[in-house]
């Protein structure tokens, strides 16, 4: 339900679906903007028919490119482009106000310092811990939610 709502949001503010932002914060976070298919897939954790045909649809909108392995010539590789960057940030914006709209709001302090607790302990950081002073960093940066 609450996805459901988000990505109502997003619609309302003009933007694609969330399994497009999604994708895109993937191939963002990926040390050189790119991932195989089969990785995109791993990280999303959708069946590979849905992986293929949101790699059509972000390649069709210039969102992402095609790239042929160049030591495996049968591999490919799907590369964020400069729009897709572009777009992930925007969404980030709207994406953000949705989760406090619709989580963030509702809960007090309390209770978000629990989600974010078991959160961590199940591999979804909420926001990345400074080990000096041992305070939450900020929990996105341009467009970049923390993992």
């Amino acid at each position: 339900r609450v996805l459901d709502c988000v990505e109502q949001d997003l619609k309302k503010a003009g933007f694609p679906p969330l399994a497009w932002y999604d994708a895109l914060l993937e191939l963002s976070r990926a040390p050189s903007g790119e991932l195989r298919p089969v990785e995109l897939e791993r990280q999303m954790l959708i069946p590979q028919y849905s992986t293929s045909r949101l790699i059509d649809k972000l390649v069709d909108e210039g969102l992402a490119a095609r790239r042929e392995c160049k030591i495996d010539k049968r591999g490919q590789f799907v590369e964020i482009t400069e729009a897709g960057r572009e777009l992930q940030k925007k969404m980030w914006n709207a994406y953000s106000a949705a989760i406090d709209k619709h989580v963030g709001s509702k809960l007090s302090d309390a209770d978000a310092e629990r989600l974010c607790g078991l959160l961590d302990r199940l591999g979804c950081s909420c926001g990345e811990t400074d080990a000096k002073s041992d305070t939450k960093a900020a929990p996105a940066r341009d467009g970049v939610p923390a993992r």
